[in-house]
């Protein structure tokens, strides 16, 4: 009881004195003495955890060495919640990166069905005021155009499935870098494309409109990386939907599909395009970069294509880190919205490694090994001892959760991570402080 009230009287000193004590805070960053105006890079790895960067690093560099994540020197656990859910949505939670208010889970560049006001005051995405700014933006994803990640901050809709409109913003929004799947949404319905038909219903063929607009439209890797040196546009458009197929490793046997389109360029390739670009300008550039097969193959429960696009995921991180190194102008700033699907490793005894998984664990939670449910195990890169142990991947189930989620970030302004908390809403903060200069309530 003494200590309740104590407590009590602490709090209420607090208060009086205008000290935050408690999880209320408007934001989580750290205050940084000096803060500088440059480039910002947002990559978003959806649906990654803690867990999930194990599973990578297993595969990549064993259980004692590091990867590309590892290296990013700042980081803070990221919390995700949003206005009426504990977890995040895909395109509630990009909308709050792209905007940095808390919204309804089921929006996209909006709050529900209603216009959204950003942080700032206006009403715009950051990078929509990027854009008005005179900067230079791109977008980058592995998925369809219309994925909300990279797309809500380019379009607004009252309903993610309205992805002819959502695309059509996008294409005409003034962004100097689009890359991404998704054909379908840019040519007339029964249109042929170069990877299927088109699905627009209003006759508008986006891809012709871009070529007007001075747009170099690319199809395929090779298109990509034998743009001529002075491009100053590009739309790249490298698969019907996504440039992977999101399904099950059975079902993909039975169609005969592979994880990844062998002739889309990987997020990686997409991202060195896209800095190239940008960076020429000679401007402050904005650019958000989305791999999106780490959140789709967790929600079918594919596990091998979780760890491919986890591994393509790391190699961007290679390339967004070597352009820091040449461009100390520049904040790489990283985080997922959410967990898909509660993946872990699970270890086994070295004599497992030539035997079949079972189905479930022993709470019977689904169990993948390296080819699917009941397959020989994955093996880790060898570790300090030149041992290469079997592990499988258990799913807690098909949706996203709140998970262990890291924000890192290096370069410019980084140091802000360093409170060891972040907000969703602190990623529009540190991006907006950034590009320009000044907090992002400063106006309001």
């Amino acid at each position: 009881m003494m200590l309740h009230m104590a407590f009590r009287w602490v709090a209420i000193v607090a208060f009086l004195l205008g000290i935050v004590v408690d999880a209320g805070a408007a934001t989580h960053l750290a205050p940084l003495k000096k803060h500088k105006k440059g480039n910002v890079i947002f990559f978003h790895p959806d649906g990654t955890s803690v867990s999930h960067w194990t599973a990578a690093r297993m595969m990549i560099a064993g259980p004692d060495g590091m990867i590309n994540w590892d290296r990013l020197p700042e980081m803070a656990v990221y919390r995700g919640h949003m206005k009426t859910r504990l977890t995040a949505t895909s395109h509630g939670g990009a909308t709050t990166h792209a905007f940095g208010v808390k919204v309804d889970p089921d929006s996209y560049g909006m709050d529900r069905d209603r216009p959204l006001t950003a942080l700032s005051g206006k009403p715009m995405s950051i990078m929509r005021e990027a854009i008005e700014a005179g900067m230079p933006v791109g977008v980058v994803n592995s998925g369809n155009i219309d994925e909300p990640g990279t797309g809500v901050f380019l379009a607004s809709s009252e309903s993610r499935r309205n992805g002819a409109d959502i695309a059509q913003q996008i294409v005409l929004s003034g962004a100097q870098v689009i890359l991404s799947g998704g054909e379908q949404w840019l040519l007339p319905k029964g249109v042929s494309g170069r990877h299927g038909k088109g699905a627009r219903t209003d006759g508008k063929d986006l891809i012709a409109e871009a070529e007007k607009l001075g747009y170099t439209v690319v199809y395929t890797r090779d298109e990509l990386l034998a743009l001529p040196a002075d491009t100053k546009r590009v739309l790249g458009v490298f698969a019907h939907d996504h440039t992977f197929h999101d399904k099950k490793e059975e079902e993909l046997r039975k169609q005969g599909l592979p994880l990844y389109e062998p002739d889309a360029p990987t997020v990686a390739e997409m991202t060195a395009a896209a800095l190239d670009i940008l960076s020429k300008s000679g401007k402050r550039f904005f650019l958000v970069v989305e791999e999106e097969g780490t959140d789709n193959f967790g929600n079918v429960n594919n596990a091998a294509g979780s760890i491919e696009a986890l591994q393509r995921a790391d190699v961007a991180y290679g390339v967004l880190r070597d352009f820091l190194k040449r461009h100390s102008d520049t904040l790489l700033l990283t985080a997922a919205d959410s967990d898909a699907s509660g993946l872990e490793v699970i270890a086994f005894t070295p004599d497992r490694a030539g035997q079949p998984l079972s189905r479930t664990t022993r709470n019977g939670a689904p169990l993948d090994g390296r080819d699917g449910t009941g397959t020989l195990p994955f093996l880790a890169k060898p570790d300090q001892f030149g041992r290469s142990l079997p592990f499988g991947i258990a799913w807690s189930g098909f949706e996203d959760g709140a998970g262990g989620i890291l924000a890192r970030a290096e370069g410019l302004n980084a140091e802000a991570l360093r409170s060891g908390s972040c907000d969703n809403s602190d990623i529009y903060r540190l991006m907006y402080l950034t590009l320009f200069g000044r907090p992002a309530d400063s106006g309001k």
